[in-house]
């Protein structure tokens, strides 16, 4: 091959050789092309799917937002944004008997603020301090606690809150508000403070009626849902929710105010005059149960908390027990003559002392000779020789069974708190002296409560009720039944003329009130000691009694614990009472 050809080989060969090089790349190029185009396409579609990828997870998320977790977002915005403010129900109003406001409530304000937005904390503290008693210091962790809504104090009276704004106002003090609240008032201020009790700050009573009947009186709180402003103040027209309080129901009870202010006074003035340590005065009429008055020593007034004690919030009639005494000779002689053990011309040859079981019996007379005397004379006398021969005459059987049947020992039911049975033995119980010292009130213990029952059962012809103070609820008249014979009305006839000749003639004629027939039988129980035996010098000086003897309206006990005075002691006062009873209800004169 000449050089010529070669060349031409030469070139041949490098011609086909670059030529698949230029195959391939141009082969390589077009993919190239045609991959980078295909990668164009491709990302230009992956934008928008990303984007789609992203809407979706957005709408998600609304929808789990708007939907799904809306409650509690809802509600965790309500939290931050609204109070839960109470509606206080409008207690239910006492009255006594004619129409008198005996307790009732009254529109107030609560005083309460956003701690955050109290700037001047201690000038702020300072005029509540002024505005509402006590020291600025009381009020300061208030206004510094970490919270937007705390109260400052509640049942403040409308003109005194008023003046606490306007005066933080002067001082371009914010942060303080209140909100409508209500409290108790009792117009008669300490009068009936005992039967009426008090209520604490949660509007629910404490003692006396107004816890008897709370559930009537209280009512049921309301709701309302208050929305705040960024600064925790009340935003105007925002409240979102209002369950609406129901108020309670009014009540009538058998109070009298004027028997009863006229009660406290005569027992207070027995105190002082006696120097007895307690006391206590029940007023009824005998034909119903309706408490009248009733009170003891010391005497509560709900308006003063200073006068807040254990023994002032009790009613001792209806919760203390003492020995009767010569009271208690009244139902002795009751039960002799229901039994026919003895009657009016019955003569018992008496002693100067009787033995009862190993202790011996004896007359406040001193006397040292025996005399022979009727029931009348027994009773008009207060022999306790002649009580406990007929005591032991009676039996214990008929004894206990007569004194069970007069409610003696047993709850009387009486609509108060703290009601005893007192102690008073079963049959089973009794000793050779049990009935011997019951006879004259003497080893048997219980409230004056039981006693008044009792002896308002010989006024009301033998027929024992139920004491009681409420007369109406609502529009409900209260029914407390017709009560249930307890002893002959022939047997109560023969005792009342008895107690009659007790007041003419007898230890009871301070008792007596001007045209009235006054019946009614004093005693002087001696005080029992823990550890056994009595006391020396301190007695419960009592009487009790009603007129007029034959057409009962109204009965008054009075007892005085602790005195070294006897029976007659509690005349005066027993006789003022019943007196302003008579003339209060209206009780025509006799003579």
């Amino acid at each position: 091959m000449n050089s010529r050809d070669t060349r031409r080989g030469s070139s041949r060969r490098n011609t086909s050789q670059r030529r698949p090089r230029q195959t391939s790349s141009y082969d390589e190029e077009r993919r190239r092309r045609s991959r980078g185009g295909a990668g164009e396409v491709a990302g230009g579609r992956r934008l928008p799917l990303v984007v789609i990828a992203l809407l979706a997870v957005v709408a998600a998320r609304l929808v789990w937002l708007q939907v799904i977790d809306a409650p509690r977002l809802s509600a965790r915005a309500d939290a931050m944004s609204t109070t839960n403010v109470a509606i206080l129900a409008k207690r239910g109003t006492i009255y006594d008997r004619n129409g008198n406001v005996l307790a009732t409530s009254v529109e107030c304000r609560t005083l309460y603020c956003n701690p955050s937005a109290v700037g001047d904390k201690n000038a702020a503290a300072q005029v509540l301090a002024d505005k509402l008693g006590g020291q600025a210091s009381d009020y300061l962790p208030t206004l510094s606690q970490d919270t937007t809504f705390a109260y400052l104090k509640r049942q403040v009276d409308t003109d005194v809150a008023t003046d606490v704004i306007s005066t933080l106002a002067s001082k371009d003090i914010e942060g303080v508000y209140t909100l409508a609240d209500v409290k108790r008032v009792y117009p008669y201020g300490a009068t009936a403070g005992q039967v009426l009790g008090f209520i604490g700050t949660d509007g629910h009573g404490l003692s006396g009626l107004e816890l008897q009947y709370d559930d009537v009186l209280s009512g049921t709180d309301g709701e309302m849902l208050v929305e705040r402003g960024r600064d925790g103040s009340p935003v105007a027209g925002g409240a979102s929710e209002i369950h609406e309080a129901t108020d309670g129901t009014d009540i009538i009870v058998s109070l009298d105010v004027n028997v009863q202010r006229v009660a406290e006074e005569q027992l207070t003035q027995a105190m002082d005059d006696t120097e007895a340590k307690s006391g206590n005065v029940i007023v009824t009429q005998p034909g119903t149960g309706e408490i009248l008055a009733a009170c003891s020593w010391p005497l509560f007034d709900p308006t003063d908390s200073s006068t807040l004690t254990n023994d002032a919030l009790k009613l001792m009639s209806v919760s203390d027990s003492y020995e009767p005494g010569s009271t208690f000779k009244t139902l002795t002689m009751a039960i002799g003559y229901d039994t026919g053990t003895i009657n009016k011309s019955s003569t018992f040859s008496v002693p100067a002392q009787v033995k009862v079981g190993d202790d011996t019996v004896t007359d406040v007379d001193g006397r040292d000779y025996m005399m022979d005397m009727t029931p009348t004379e027994i009773m008009r006398r207060s022999s306790n020789t002649g009580a406990a021969l007929v005591g032991q005459a009676i039996g214990a059987d008929k004894f206990a069974a007569g004194i069970a049947a007069l409610g003696i020992g047993q709850k009387t039911g009486i609509d108060f708190p703290g009601e005893s049975a007192g102690i008073v033995p079963s049959r089973d119980e009794y000793t050779g002296a049990t009935t011997g010292a019951a006879a004259f009130g003497q080893g048997i213990a219980f409230p004056s409560i039981q006693l008044v029952r009792a002896i308002g059962a010989i006024a009301n012809k033998g027929t024992l009720v139920t004491p009681h103070f409420l007369v109406q609820k609502g529009s409900e008249k209260a029914d407390w039944g017709q009560g249930q014979q307890a002893i002959s009305s022939e047997a109560c006839e023969s005792v009342i003329g008895d107690l009659r000749e007790v007041v003419l003639e007898g230890t009871g004629q301070e008792a007596q009130v001007a045209g009235y027939d006054v019946v009614g039988k004093t005693g002087t129980g001696q005080q029992a000691l823990d550890t056994g035996g009595y006391l020396d010098d301190s007695y419960l000086s009592s009487f009790i009694g009603f007129a007029n003897g034959d057409d009962a309206q109204v009965l008054c006990y009075v007892g005085l614990y602790g005195t070294a005075q006897h029976g007659s002691a509690a005349c005066a006062p027993f006789s003022a009472i019943m007196s302003e009873a008579l003339t209060d209800l209206s009780v025509p004169t006799q003579n």
